[in-house]
């Protein structure tokens, strides 16, 4: 498939800057693969989608305070710090991306707080706006994380044109986030209240939980017309083997099998075993997926509603089929749904 092919026109309008007044409160758009009838919900009509002994697959990510402002020494001017990664605990190295990035050479040091909490230095240039640096620190790794805590700010994605706010710091995590390690939410969890996931349980609807951190790498614009040209970046993920039973017993009973989300549904497609279960993994992945693609483990999905021309807009056509979820976009826009990481969401079952 071509990069064209997933091109359409959307308006500033229908980008969500704040999330709805309640988790479970946002639109949903129903999808029926069988039928192509398109359905409008709210999202905690999803119960009625589900029912006793089917699973749910939660990325339990924890996404933490990855931006920074700090000053450059000598001159003073503020530089953004947007952490991406630990690269080694014990030395404090990260790989991060700085902004502006032409002001930031290898051995400057950068100085974060009013009282210089933190100071970093820089070791190393890794791509045009990516560095890698060393936190001068000397306490210990609790107090190196308080402070991140105390200095750092929700990482919400460029889109949204404000200031991360206290209100983001609970909205931009999902309600079951357990592992510190994401720069961005999974937002299709984000919809999950507790009222909710307490309703869904007592239906007797199992969750299992995987872990994918999620880096900047999943929102990279694709920069070539041929998407089999394109590199995914690496993202860390984990599922434990009580999880991979969870999910295995719900497919050997003919249940529904639900990925909440784009980073689930890559976790879960990047440890299929030879006879199409799920398994235990503790790896990196950079798999793509984009039409056709013949999925092993989740039969329906939620998702929000995407980027024109993103990798998780290809992922969701390549479940949903490429003209249906074509079509569904267009009723998304007619409707005047709401887009991107607190906008609305979509089932596809």
């Amino acid at each position: 498939m071509k990069l064209s092919q997933f091109k359409f026109n959307l308006p500033e309008s229908l980008v969500a800057n704040n999330p709805s007044e309640q988790r479970d409160e946002a639109r949903l758009m129903v999808l029926h693969k069988d039928s192509g009838k398109i359905e409008h919900k709210i999202f905690k009509d999803i119960l009625g989608y589900f029912d006793d002994k089917d699973v749910m697959i939660l990325n339990n990510t924890k996404v933490f305070p990855a931006r920074l402002y700090g000053n450059k020494e000598k001159t003073g001017a503020t530089i953004e710090v947007f952490l991406l990664r630990e690269l080694n605990k014990e030395l404090r190295l990260w790989d991060v991306l700085v902004d502006p990035a032409r002001k930031i050479r290898v051995g400057n040091k950068l100085y974060f707080g009013d009282d210089d909490l933190l100071v970093a230095e820089v070791v190393d240039n890794t791509t045009s706006r990516g560095r890698t640096i060393r936190f001068l620190f000397d306490g210990t790794d609790e107090e190196f994380r308080k402070n991140i805590e105390i200095l750092g700010e929700t990482p919400l994605p460029k889109y949204i044109k404000r200031k991360a706010t206290a209100q983001d710091k609970e909205r931009y995590q999902t309600i079951f986030a357990k592992h510190e390690g994401a720069v961005a939410a999974p937002t299709a969890g984000l919809h999950f209240s507790r009222e909710l996931m307490k309703r869904l349980e007592l239906k007797g609807i199992n969750f299992a939980e995987v872990t994918l951190h999620v880096g900047l790498g999943t929102f990279r614009s694709v920069e070539v017309e041929d998407l089999t040209k394109h590199k995914m970046d690496s993202e860390q993920f984990i599922i434990e083997q009580k999880d991979a039973d969870i999910v295995n017993k719900a497919i050997e009973d003919k249940r529904r099998v639900c990925a909440v989300g784009t980073t689930s549904m890559r976790a879960i497609e990047s440890a299929v075993s030879s006879n199409r279960t799920l398994k235990a993994a503790n790896d990196w992945t950079s798999k793509f997926i984009f039409p056709p693609y013949d999925f092993s483990i989740a039969n329906s999905m939620i998702t929000n509603f995407h980027t024109p021309e993103s990798t998780l807009l290809m992922m969701v056509s390549a479940f949903g089929g490429f003209d249906y979820v074509r079509h569904a976009y267009e009723v998304a826009l007619k409707e005047k749904y709401r887009f991107y990481s607190y906008g609305d969401a979509m089932l596809i079952i």
